[in-house]
Order: C-alpha cells, then sequence, then structure tokens
C-alpha cells in the first residue's frame, strides 16, 4: 500500500521552457516558429518523461505562450512564470537571437541555455553570446551545446544534450524545492558537536530555507498530554509488535532493563515517531481534537534530534524514531522519507537532504568510524581483503537515522541490491527491510535512559556516494564527496570487525573509487581527509549532480573523485580557470556569494 504522507507547505516548483528566436520579421522569425517551439516541446518532454518530483508525480514544464524576440515578450514570458510557479528555467533556441534583450534575468532562478549545433542558423554563436551576457551581468547560467552537427529538421535530442538538460533541472529544482521550506532542530547542540551548531545564515543565505527550533520537553509535553492521532498509535504499535524484531541485549545482565521497562520504551518511542513526524510537518488529525496550532507543524524538509546527552541520560533514545521516519515506509504503508539527523547534526541533514532531492531515495546517516586497512584486517580476522577492497575499507556505522532501506535488502530485475524511489517499492521490498533489521535494546553506557537502536548489514554491491557538508570559518560552506560501493565480508569476519565497535548498530562496509590522486591514492587518505565525524551515504553515484547542485548554490566542492569530463557547471566558471577546476570553483563562489544574500 503506497501512502501519501503529510508534507510541506507549497506547491511543486515548475521548469520553464523559454523558446528565443530571431527577431527580424518578414520573413526571418516567421521560418523559426515551428522549429523554435518544437524545441521547447522537446526539452518538456524529455523532463516530464524523466523526472519526478520527491512525491512521485512527474515534473510539470511551462512552455512560454510566445517565442521570445525581444524584451517586450521576455517580460511577458517571465510573468507567465511568475504566475504559474516557475522555478527553474531553460532557455533553448536553433538561431540567432538579440542575447540582452532576450535573456532570463531572474537572479535567483536557476538557468541554462540550450543552442542548437546546426549550421543552417547560428544557434550556437546566441549560445555563446547570450552566456557573454549572462556572465558579464553576473547572472551564472550553464550552457548547453551538443557534440556532434544535427541536420535542421533533425527533432531528436543527441544523448549528450539530453543527459546535461536533466542534470541541470534535478539540480535547479532541488535548489528551488528548498527555497521557503523549513529545518526544524529538536532540542540544541548534542555533546559539541560543531555540526549541530546551527548556522541560521547558511540555511537562510544560500538554502533560502527559514530555521525553526523547539525544545526536546515538547516531545515529553504532548506525550504526557496525549497530543498525537490516537487512532493512529492504535496502529502504529501494533505494526511495531508484528513487523519490528526485538534482537538480543548486549548489556550486562545485571544491568538490563525488565521486560515490562522495554515494552513501556517501545510505546515511548512509537508516540516519538508520531510527535516528530508532526512537528516537522503538522498533521490536520492534531486540529480536530483540539490542537490546531501543534496541527500546523513547522513547515520542515529537515530536522535533527539532539538526543545525546541532556535526553538520553533519562529517556528512551530517538535512534526508533530517526530510523523509522527516514525510512520509505511505516505502519501507514509506503510512503515518501522524510530527512532527520541524529545528533542534531543540520550540516549531516543538509547533506542527507540534498542526496533525497536529488534522488527521490533516503541516505544512511552513519559515523564515518574506522579505516581497516588490509594489514590491519589480515592481522585481526586472518582475512586477505581482495577485490574492490583490496586497498582497504572505511566503516560506516551510527546509531540512529541510517533508513532501513539503506540495508540494501531491496533488488532490481537482476536481483542487484539497490534503494528505489518509494513509489517504485513494493511490499516484498519492506517485509526484505523489516526482516534484515533487528532492534536491539540501546547500549545502556551510552543511552542510560535505554530504547532501541535498528540494527542491519547492508548488502554489498550497491554504488553509494558519501557526501558531507562542512562550514569553515573564513570560508563559508563546503562539499566533499566519495563515490564508491558496498561491500560484502564473510559473515565471521564482519562479525569479528563488528564486535570490536558497538554491535547493536546498522553497518554499511563502503570503499571509496580510488583514482591515483590525493587524497584518493589510498583509502586512508579518503578517510584522513573526511571533514567531520559524520557523512551520508547517498544510493548512486551522484557526484556529477551534486557539483552542478552547488554551483547553483555556491557552494564549493573541495574533495571528490569524479572525473573532470562530467563536471557540469555555469559557463562563467570556466573564466575564473580551465586547468584547476577546483581553484576555479572556489574563486567562482567566492565572486558570486551566496544564491539568496
Amino acid at each position: 500500500m503506497v501512502y501519501k504522507n503529510f508534507g510541506p507547505v507549497g506547491e511543486m516548483p515548475k521548469v520553464g521552457i523559454r523558446p528565443t528566436i530571431d527577431g527580424r520579421r518578414k520573413g526571418v522569425r516567421e521560418s523559426l516558429e515551428k522549429q523554435t517551439m518544437n524545441m521547447a516541446k522537446l526539452a518538456a518532454d524529455l523532463i516530464t518523461s524523466n523526472l519526478r518530483y520527491p512525491d512521485g508525480t512527474k515534473v510539470q514544464c511551462v512552455i512560454a505562450n510566445t517565442t521570445i524576440g525581444g524584451a517586450t515578450e521576455a517580460a511577458i514570458v517571465a510573468d507567465q512564470f511568475r504566475k504559474e510557479g516557475v522555478g527553474v528555467s531553460l532557455t533553448v533556441t536553433p538561431c540567432w537571437c538579440y542575447g540582452s534583450e532576450t535573456m532570463d534575468l531572474d537572479p535567483s532562478i536557476p538557468k541554462a541555455v540550450w543552442g542548437f549545433n546546426g549550421t543552417e542558423r547560428p544557434g550556437a554563436v546566441y549560445l555563446a553570446a547570450v552566456l557573454a551576457a549572462h556572465n558579464q551581468k553576473g547572472l551564472p547560467a550553464f550552457g548547453i551545446y551538443g557534440h556532434d552537427v544535427q541536420d535542421a529538421n533533425d527533432d531528436t535530442i543527441p544523448k549528450d544534450v539530453a543527459n546535461k538538460i536533466l542534470q541541470f533541472v534535478k539540480s535547479g529544482l532541488a535548489v528551488a524545492f528548498m527555497r521557503g521550506k523549513s529545518y526544524l532542530s529538536i532540542g540544541s547542540v548534542s555533546m559539541g558537536i560543531a555540526g549541530s551548531i546551527i548556522d541560521q545564515g547558511f540555511f537562510e543565505d544560500y538554502l533560502g530555507m527559514r530555521c525553526e527550533s523547539v525544545d526536546m520537553s515538547e516531545i515529553t509535553r504532548r506525550i504526557d498530554e496525549e497530543i498525537f492521532d490516537p487512532e493512529e498509535y492504535k496502529l502504529a504499535i501494533a505494526w511495531v509488535k508484528e513487523n519490528c524484531q526485538e534482537g538480543k541485549d548486549n548489556n550486562p545482565t545485571d544491568k538490563q532493563q525488565t521486560r515490562e521497562q522495554k515494552d513501556r520504551n517501545w510505546e515511548f518511542v512509537t508516540k516519538m515517531t508520531l510527535i516528530g513526524r508532526d512537528l516537522m510537518v503538522g498533521n490536520h488529525r492534531l486540529a480536530e481534537i483540539g490542537y490546531g496550532e501543534e496541527s500546523l507543524g513547522h513547515n520542515a524538509i529537515a530536522a535533527g534530534f539532539q538526543g545525546q546527552r541532556q535526553w538520553t541520560d533519562h529517556l528512551p533514545n530517538g535512534d526508533f524514531m530517526e530510523a523509522i521516519l527516514c525510512s520509505s515506509f511505516d505502519w501507514n504503508g509506503i510512503r515518501a522519507p522524510y530527512v532527520m539527523a541524529t545528533e542534531n547534526d543540520t550540516l549531516n541533514a543538509v547533506s542527507m537532504l540534498f542526496a533525497y532531492l536529488l534522488t527521490n531515495v533516503p541516505s544512511i546517516f552513519a559515523d564515518v568510524r574506522t579505516y581497516w586497512s588490509p594489514d590491519a584486517v589480515k592481522r585481526v580476522t586472518g582475512y586477505q581483503l581482495g577485490g574492490v577492497a583490496q586497498h582497504g575499507l572505511i566503516h560506516m556505522v551510527n546509531s540512529g537515522a541510517a533508513s532501513l532501506d539503506g540495508s540494501g535488502q531491496m533488488s532490481d530485475n537482476n536481483d542487484n541490491p539497490v534503494m528505489k524511489p518509494f513509489w517504485q517499492i513494493a511490499d516484498k521490498d519492506v517485509d526484505a527491510c523489516l526482516q534484515a533489521t533487528q532492534w536491539r535494546p540501546a547500549t545502556l553506557e551510552y543511552f542510560r535512559g535505554g530504547g532501541y537502536s535498528s540494527n542491519f548489514l547492508t548488502r554489498g554491491g550497491m554504488p553509494l556516494t558519501a557526501i558531507r557538508t562542512n562550514i569553515v570559518k573564513g570560508l563559508g560552506p563546503v562539499l566533499q564527496f566519495a563515490e564508491g560501493w558496498s561491500i560484502d565480508l564473510p559473515d565471521k569476519v564482519a562479525s569479528t570487525l563488528d564486535q570490536r565497535t558497538d554491535p547493536t548498530w546498522p553497518t554499511t562496509w563502503f570503499v571509496p573509487r580510488l583514482t591515483g590522486e590525493h587524497p584518493f591514492n589510498d583509502v586512508y587518505s579518503v578517510m584522513n581527509n573526511w571533514g567531520a565525524n559524520h557523512a551520508a551515504l547517498a544510493f548512486g553515484h551522484i557526484g556529477g549532480d551534486l557539483i552542478t547542485l552547488c554551483s547553483i548554490l555556491r557552494i564549493p566542492v573541495y574533495m571528490h573523485n569524479l572525473p573532470s569530463e562530467q563536471i557540469f557547471r555555469p559557463s562563467a566558471w570556466s573564466s575564473f580557470g580551465t586547468k584547476d577546476l577546483e581553484g576555479a570553483d572556489f574563486r567562482a563562489c567566492a565572486v558570486y556569494g551566496p544564491l539568496y544574500r
């Protein structure tokens, strides 16, 4: 069963297609009208056929009511787009147009231009001219130009052009979707972790988001006063008892909680999950039972729960809430995941949010816990690493917000482990994830108040991208990523390594793709250059999309293993240096500054 869950306020942003044209009448413009408008229709069909919003519906395109031959028509189309909720702009043309008169001048909307590569009319000349105008006016735009010449009557989109259009639109929609939404801090700073010191300026200036905050005591208030849907709670606790397997208690026998305490914990953490969701996005049922203010929520597309230690020293931990909310299913059925970070790590929440908006699937929140060299694995287990892991691996593990989808128990048609958008998930996929997960009584040394931690082992063979957003004083926000894979280890080897950390938590054995260049010359250097203790593991190799997204937001990417030919940034970036692409990214982002400042 697919369940349409509560979500943030606002319509989904649309993609505006701007067909620009040579404005000269009495022959020139008339001969180009059909071809120009056909390009717009082709682009719209490509987008709607391949991209979906986070709610599973097809991305909507708005084609301009008129081709744009000059400033007046550009203004008419801009007015049309404002009224129809356009958040991303794609200009298309097969011919020469008057660049500064036809260009999109909205500074806050991501923009790209596709200039047709044909010899009959100079679409490429217009592309170069209008990009120069964008650059001169400080309005960065992406240039899309096919590798091979096409005939004037060719009504297909070459693969390289299609890939760039989709990459730009996907990233631009992520930017547009974040704007006007909220990040919700439930609690404050966890154990001095810098990522949970929320930087409101970053969210406002770079992401266009509002920062909201509630004390963790709001959860206890709502539990004590029963400010949640009582009927949904009955459904939820019944589902939990039937589907959530309680695993082995690793605490010393004389310190274990009683059965009665553990049962109360199950009820408590289930109520926490309902309340955490309601705090994020609201719940109309609360208004029906007399809690109108609480029913509104905080319009949050991402959130974080502090937990440690002021909460977890006394009350059941937030692991169940975080893991279930971040998953694509619960007692209501299959649904879109929420983004909630452990320890209120706001910067890892942003990494998780980027991953979600680019892929429509949840990510795995994890500690970048331990680098295991081949020699260390051999010494401890007697096992010689081989294959993709021959140079070592990184143990990714954390007690909290690892979505159960991250177990890798869903499969494609070839039985490869995958994570799926919720509209592609079947009931058997949900069952497989639940069967692969045990809920282990919390380690009381860490969590004195008890609770439950999800415990699964990620299936090997999944393509993953480890992501981290960091903030550096004097520099601002920066992002790093490492494309790689989950891997399998023999059971005895995996168990031996796992026992040395905390066997009650979910584990992903991750190996980054090495390039031979620092820091991707070896696995140790990747971990040694990671910017914080946490990472978000996104499904798929999405580095190209991340670089495009970050360039729109003006967040430089300083550490990645993406081949240079896959990097797609606004054309202005080449003016900041073509040999040192990383340095050019930093210089361009510094000059343009945050998107919403």
